[in-house]
């Protein structure tokens, strides 16, 4: 059918108008309906935040795009910040709760300084021979990194200190040591006034007659700057608060080893009672001694006697000693110019029983029940204890009369007594050094 003209006008105009009035109220009046799941902004590169400059002024951004992952974006975000300050908070508890750690430099100029640093404190000594000009090491021990130095090369002014915490070990057993030890001391005293070092303890190898008058002006409570002294004998300084006794330990200046227990040293069959080699001086004990072991015949003992002392062992006279002690149930121990020697400590790291001359020798050294070898007595040493050497016959015939367990028994009670004394002495060194040099900090 054929549709006139005129209709077919009014049909395209009505469909004209209908479209401009729909898309006239598209635009007028309807309400946009903005889906965020599908928007995205994209900035101009160099523009603030919200606008790009224009004149001065800042106009709208009109280049945007949807954006699907924005929302999932903004909540990743929001999570991975909320760990990253979570774990700032966990690493910031354990340093807080994590034990403060403390530096202690040791300077060893004296002998005994060896005995401290590789017979109590157990540390190691770098380069190992032990004639070597200088040596080092160090050692982790609670709170303390301690770290030593010692040999002929370790001179005033040329050992590295990175730390404000010394312990010097020294000798004033006779004048000559004294002076050295003196200007070692006036030495630190530099260092303390130039707020280098600000704590000071000495080990101090003390006179045999407890004559050590010479220090006491360098201790704190006397005005000086030694905060802590370790004494060596039963000196009547020692309080248990600033001046400690210490242990003469080995003759490490004879080059005397440590000693590693084994099985062995407890077990084996020793062929002899006793020994005794040392100098035997005019008019002491030590001839008493000999005059008994010669009248009773006893043959069960290895003895060496000497008229003259020698300050270093040779070679074969080293290893004669310590075979001696080896191979030794008793080692009698007699006074010399005071009650505490080496050969006691010796005999203790070969199992070796110290029969030991229980009397006080003449001197300022503290004079009281418990005296002499007091540090020992109180740390339970099980030692055999005469006043006389006219009792030793008495002595070796109960120790024939033993079984061989009972005397496996007793070497291996004094070894460990000894393991444990030795123990012992380190806590303490710690702990005193720890508590008196860092109690504030």
């Amino acid at each position: 059918m054929k549709i006139p003209k005129r209709k077919l006008f009014l049909l395209i105009f009505f469909a004209y108008v209908a479209f401009s009035l729909y898309a006239a109220y598209n635009v007028f009046f309807s309400t946009r309906v903005i889906s965020r799941v599908h928007r995205v902004v994209k900035k101009e590169t160099g523009a603030p935040s919200g606008g790009v400059r224009d004149g001065g002024a800042f106009a709208p951004l009109e280049n945007e795009e949807w954006n699907p992952w924005e929302d999932e974006q903004v909540d990743y975000n929001s999570a991975l910040q909320k760990k990253r300050d979570a774990f700032k908070q966990y690493l910031g508890r354990i340093n807080r709760n994590k034990p403060k750690r403390y530096k202690v430099q040791i300077w060893g100029k004296a002998a005994i300084g060896l005995y401290l640093w590789e017979h109590i404190l157990e540390g190691p000594l770098n380069p190992t021979d032990k004639v070597a000009q200088w040596r080092e090491g160090g050692i982790q021990l609670g709170k303390i990194d301690f770290s030593f130095y010692t040999g002929p090369a370790v001179v005033q002014g040329h050992v590295p200190l990175d730390m404000n915490s010394l312990v010097l070990v020294l000798n004033g057993r006779e004048q000559q040591k004294i002076s050295y030890s003196t200007r070692w001391l006036e030495h630190v005293h530099t260092l303390v006034q130039a707020h280098t070092v600000s704590h000071v303890a000495v080990v101090l190898l003390g006179n045999e007659q407890c004559a050590n008058d010479w220090i006491s002006p360098y201790l704190k409570r006397n005005g000086g700057f030694v905060d802590l002294l370790f004494l060596v004998y039963d000196s009547p300084w020692v309080n248990d608060k600033d001046v400690f006794q210490w242990p003469l330990g080995v003759a490490t200046y004879r080059q005397f080893p440590m000693v590693k227990p084994n099985a062995q040293m407890i077990t084996s069959s020793r062929p002899y009672l006793c020994n005794f080699l040392g100098t035997i001086y005019k008019n002491s004990s030590r001839e008493t001694l000999m005059q008994v072991l010669n009248q009773g015949g006893v043959n069960e003992c290895i003895t060496a006697a000497r008229v003259k002392w020698l300050p270093q062992e040779t070679a074969d006279s080293l290893r004669h000693y310590q075979t001696a002690l080896a191979q030794s149930e008793l080692t009698l121990c007699p006074v010399g110019v005071n009650t505490e020697c080496y050969r006691i400590y010796e005999a203790c790291a070969y199992g070796s029983i110290p029969v030991v001359e229980d009397v006080q020798t003449p001197g300022a050294c503290a004079d009281s029940p418990s005296s002499p070898l007091r540090l020992l007595k109180a740390a339970g040493a099980p030692f055999i204890f005469l006043k006389d050497w006219k009792e030793l016959p008495a002595i070796l015939e109960k120790e024939r009369e033993m079984s061989q367990k009972q005397r496996l028994d007793r070497r291996r009670r004094l070894m460990e007594w000894y393991t444990s004394f030795r123990q012992q002495m380190k806590e303490r060194f710690t702990e005193v050094i720890e508590e008196t040099f860092f109690k504030s900090v």
